[in-house]
């Protein structure tokens, strides 16, 4: 198993499903940024707006007051994405120092986020989700959960060439817990080799994330055990890049498995 990214999360929002509101203040995420980075995080996902099931929708001056300050302070000495489906707050970003775009529409809410990745030379990441944030987890249906997120990600790659992303810049997420019910979440984590042949980094975010508590109950805050299980059984299947909360847990965990694994 090859030893896997972990991009911290760095919520600047009042109202995300595991941590809203602690990172709201900046110099606190600012803080939490730098706090992950010594814990081992490669790189650190900074987001303004929440893309929980539900979440309100965040207006463009909101978004950019949030995460302009934090972005250009972690940038300093950190590798940061921003996590945007707005062009104007993905420039505002880059701007401050980003050098990733997390577009979880996967340009279909923004189509020009991939010019300006082109132009700025940035690397994208294209999620995968079923509706959007607000109606997302309303009746998610699919024939062949992988086949058909596969699918949708080789078309979204190609808006993304099109436009002029290169695609070595190109990141693929198959979008866990954004529009799929628990059999096609745990489908997806079993089958997520089949993603390989995309031939792109694969990012994979579990953390925390409702499915682990739909198998064991377990709230929001105590899914640690779930989301290492399930980051290093993706990590083994090929998965490149691993986005979590708890940083310290996931980077000893990986380092662990890849030593036995090799």
């Amino acid at each position: 198993m090859a030893k896997p990214k972990l991009m911290g999360v760095v919520n600047v929002t009042p109202d995300s499903f595991s941590d809203g509101g602690r990172y709201l203040d900046p110099d606190a995420a600012i803080g939490h940024g730098v706090e992950l980075v010594e814990q081992g995080a490669d790189l650190l996902d900074v987001g303004g707006e929440s893309t929980r099931p539900g979440a309100a929708e965040v207006s463009v001056g909101e978004e950019r007051a949030r995460v302009e300050p934090v972005v250009a302070a972690l940038a300093e000495t950190a590798t940061v994405s921003i996590d945007t489906s707005k062009a104007e707050v993905a420039r505002a970003a880059l701007d401050a120092g980003a050098s990733i775009v997390n577009d979880v529409t996967a340009l279909r809410h923004d189509p020009e986020i991939g010019a300006l990745c082109a132009e700025r030379g940035a690397t994208l990441v294209l999620m995968h989700m079923q509706g959007d944030p607000r109606t997302m987890q309303e009746d998610p249906r699919y024939d062949d959960v992988v086949e058909d997120v596969k699918a949708f990600l080789a078309e979204r790659m190609e808006v993304a060439v099109a436009a002029g992303v290169a695609e070595e810049r190109i990141w693929l997420d198959p979008g866990i817990g954004f529009g799929k019910d628990l059999d096609h979440n745990l489908e997806l984590l079993r089958r997520l080799g089949e993603l390989r042949a995309l031939g792109r980094p694969l990012v994979i975010g579990t953390s925390r994330k409702s499915f682990i508590g739909k198998i064991d109950g377990s709230p929001v805050g105590q899914r640690l055990g779930g989301t290492i299980a399930s980051s290093i059984l993706a990590a083994a299947e090929g998965a490149d890049v691993l986005r979590v909360h708890d940083v310290a847990e996931a980077a000893q965990a990986t380092r662990v498995a890849s030593a036995i694994l090799g």
